[in-house]
């Protein structure tokens, strides 16, 4: 059901057509080019393997995954001519890759001493966990040497990469020098534990990039890489090592992290539905990852698009003002001049949500509380800033910092507080600043608005002389409204209304498709023969003229199998339409509500439907070019090709996030009741998981063939997800599905995907998945965390007023239709 693609890493292999099934090899033994070892649970193997015949390379790879996908590498700068090579334990008892069995020239080995030990003792062997460990036979529970402590480009679970500070061995991470050589390449991923233990990213001597410090969930640079539902961390730090290892928490997952031959670290699994690796995360991916991109004392935010992504930390201004003005910010801040931080009244300014800067100069007391912690650093002049060591469990510990502050990167959500030493005059200014915030904030929303109405009538003004000097002549379309380029859309093309008009008939009734808040869609035959749908707005539609732009601009840059094609666009006497390619089989709910049509989607094709959907999402979310909240996924807006694959559409309510935005906040709360999580409908807080929150209620919809507004029992209306949860709770769970399926159901694959709707629709944010564990959960047999009762529950007297069609903008001040109940509070 999940699509076949090719793999990221594919090595030719000339391994010969022999297999072994054992795991082991002891002093008498060696393994020849063409031999294997068979891990006990058959997850690795260990063999000679390389892309052509004269470079053949010792390694260990996946024993259950279709392409070759090496692991580790013994002799990688070293590689055997031939296939003459062979693996042993020599008379010292160390691991040896002779070039061949007759000279025995050395391309590898370990380094056990073993001068009072027998060297017939020994024994190597291959780990289910992928390490391969040496060993005497008489102490079997002691490793003498294992592959773990050596890695190469890949971190396996229960891999632990860090320091062994009684030995001094540095567990790090080397890239290939190319996809088809394992060679030592230029990047090298690696723990260094000046001041506070940090990750650095370095190609050649230069870092590149920086996890920033643990904080006690994960590394402060990357919040999205916490715990989650099906990874585990284990971080130590003690007087003995410093190390992080993580855990699956479902043995039967394929994971791995890599280090790339381009220098990026890539956390991969296996996805065996669609015979592919599939990335859950990877860094570094924007400017602001690039070590001190900004220099010293400046923040490096992307959420801005319009503004210049470096910014002056409060109290300081750019070091070279010619240079920050022209956007190189790589000089960055000073104090501002004729400002006093030292003894005069100065405090601190709390800069949230951000990778702490570089803390190899810092200082760190782990006993010591948030408030201890403000008073060390106000009683030293030469402290800059400070911050907690450690944020879960209420936070705990204390990191100073003295002298330059550099490599701080905002986030929206995760990561940590900073707390920035300001003088006195400063810190009143940000103190005011604060009090005046919402106040400002109303100003603005209103001086928005009103710009807003000024440029709507000032362009409608143009729009109007425009038609009237040449009624015949198209209008120039999108270029006609501001922030609009048409160089940069080229690949949309701008149909002329009378085009349009011939195509469908002059809007006849017998063309007209569907109708909603915003207008109508039409059915239209271009003259070459070309099906196309027309989306057109009427004049009071919900979709304004900013929502037309927005559906232009992103569907335009847009391009996925389950994402609905924009083939062009018609700005002309006063209308405004959307050209698309034309779905024959209409919009999803036309099917999944209608007790005939239903029938025509098995639980097969429904799964499809699911994880299409599923796959479309992710893509807005994580893949595209552009960060895209939906914020009106239903079943309405997905439509069905000939083929029935589901395609989103309608962007007109969607978001772009720059950078690594997570949320937002708004005042006009648009989309559907039903589909709106909890925060999006009563506060206005949107976000990618509003979007999961939406996908989860769909999927329960596509299962129970059941409008999330309208289920009916004998003493009270529900809303759907509420109707499922307690069928759920009392292990019921398959009593919802769509009765038009009859018993032709994998119910194993239906209550997984029960369970992932249930999952995506928990009352917060942070409970629900992201869209890339929803693709992994869906296409594979994992286990699942038990979802949180859902508390937020929609209701209506009367059901005909709640309406599953309409995607009208709505306030927040408007909830009139429903009534929200149990609400808890964290």
């Amino acid at each position: 059901m999940c699509q076949k693609k090719e793999l990221l890493i594919v090595i030719v292999s000339f391994l010969v057509p022999f297999c072994s099934s054992i795991d082991t090899i002891s002093f008498n033994q060696s393994l020849k080019d063409g031999d294997l070892l068979i891990s006990s649970g058959k997850s690795f193997a260990l063999g000679f393997f390389g892309n052509s015949p004269d470079k053949r390379y010792v390694g260990i790879w996946y024993n259950n995954v279709p392409e070759l996908t090496v692991v580790w590498v013994a002799n990688r700068d070293n590689p055997v001519n031939g296939t003459s090579g062979i693996l042993t334990i020599d008379s010292t008892g160390n691991l040896v890759v002779h070039l061949d069995a007759e000279t025995k020239t050395v391309a590898w080995r370990t380094n056990v001493s073993s001068a009072t030990k027998r060297a017939d003792s020994y024994t190597a062997k291959l780990e289910d966990s992928g390490n391969f460990i040496l060993f005497q036979d008489s102490k079997m529970d002691v490793t003498e040497w294992q592959s773990f402590d050596y890695p190469t480009n890949t971190l396996l679970p229960s891999m632990k990469y860090g320091i062994d500070k009684r030995t001094g061995l540095n567990r790090f991470l080397t890239s290939w020098k190319s996809l088809n050589d394992p060679g030592t390449g230029e990047y090298r991923y690696t723990m260094e534990l000046n001041g506070t233990p940090q990750v650095f990213l370095y190609k050649n001597s230069s870092r590149i990039w920086r996890t920033g410090s643990w904080t006690g969930h994960g590394w402060s640079g990357v919040p999205e890489m916490s715990p989650r539902f099906i990874f585990s961390l284990s971080y130590v730090d003690n007087d003995t090592e410093v190390s992080l290892t993580y855990g699956i928490h479902d043995s039967s997952i394929i994971s791995r992290m890599v280090l790339n031959e381009s220098g990026i670290v890539n956390r991969l699994t296996w996805q065996e539905s669609e015979q592919k690796w599939v990335q859950f995360w990877s860094a570094p991916k924007d400017p602001c990852d690039n070590y001190e991109h900004c220099g010293a004392f400046s923040n490096c935010n992307l959420f801005n698009l319009a503004e210049f992504e470096c910014s002056c930390l409060p109290g300081y201004e750019p070091k070279l003002s010619r240079q920050w003005f022209l956007r190189d910010g790589s000089h960055g801040c000073l104090r501002k001049k004729n400002e006093e931080v030292c003894n005069n009244g100065e405090g601190f300014v709390t800069l949230s949500h951000v990778k702490v800067p570089d803390t190899g100069a810092t200082r760190m007391n782990k006993s010591m509380g948030l408030k201890e912690c403000e008073e060390l650093c106000l009683k030293n002049c030469s402290c800059t800033a400070y911050a907690s060591a450690n944020i879960s469990a209420g936070g705990s510990g204390c990191i100073t910092w003295y002298g330059e502050l550099i490599d701080i990167k905002q986030f929206t959500d995760g990561a940590q507080d900073l707390y920035i030493r300001v003088s006195a005059s400063d810190l009143a200014q940000f103190s005011k600043n604060s009090r005046g915030h919402n106040r400002k904030r109303m100003i603005g929303i209103l001086a928005g608005s009103a710009a807003a109405i000024i440029l709507a009538l000032s362009l409608a003004c143009c729009l109007v002389i425009n038609i009237r000097r040449n009624d015949n002549e198209r209008s120039e379309s999108i270029a006609s409204y501001d922030g609009m380029d048409e160089s940069k859309h080229t690949e949309i093309s701008i149909f002329d209304l009378t085009t349009i008009t011939n195509a469908t008939d002059k809007f006849s009734d017998a063309n007209k498709l569907g109708e909603g808040g915003f207008g109508s869609v039409y059915k239209g035959h271009l003259t070459d023969g070309q099906v196309i749908a027309v989306k057109r707005l009427s004049v009071t539609s919900g979709q304004g003229t900013e929502e037309f732009k927005n559906e232009v601009t992103l569907i335009a840059r847009l391009q996925h199998r389950n994402l609905v094609r924009l083939l062009g666009c018609c700005v002309q006497r006063g209308e405004k339409m959307l050209v698309y390619e034309y779905m024959p089989n209409k919009s999803l709910d036309s099917f999944i509500f209608d007790k005939t049509k239903g029938s025509l989607l098995d639980w097969g094709k429904r799964f499809e439907i699911i994880h299409g959907i599923a796959r479309g999402m992710l893509y807005l979310h994580q893949d595209s070019r552009l960060r895209i909240i939906h914020r009106d996924l239903k079943a309405s807006n997905v439509l069905l090709d000939a083929s029935m694959q589901p395609k989103i559409s309608d962007f007109g309510m969607a978001r772009i996030f720059g950078g690594d935005q997570m949320e937002a906040n708004t005042n006009r709360v648009v989309g559907t009741y039903g589909y709106m999580s909890p925060e999006y409908a009563m506060v206005g807080h949107f976000s990618a998981k509003s979007d999961v929150f939406s996908f989860g209620v769909l999927c329960l919809e596509i299962i129970t063939g059941r409008k999330n507004n309208s289920h009916k029992d004998q003493e009270k209306s529900r809303h759907l997800v509420g109707y499922v949860w307690d069928l759920w709770k009392d292990e019921k769970a398959l009593d919802v599905v769509d009765p038009l399926l009859g018993g032709s159901y994998e119910a194993c694959e239906v209550l997984r995907c029960i369970h992932i709707g249930l999952l995506c629709v928990q009352p917060f944010t942070d409970d629900r998945p992201t869209m890339s564990e929803v693709v992994f959960m869906l296409c594979n047999e994992t286990n699942l965390p038990f979802p949180k009762q859902p508390s937020l529950i929609f209701r209506s007297e009367n059901h005909s007023s709640v309406t599953h069609s309409s995607s009208a903008s709505i306030a927040t001040s408007s909830v009139n239709d429903m009534s929200i109940s149990t609400v808890h509070g964290r």
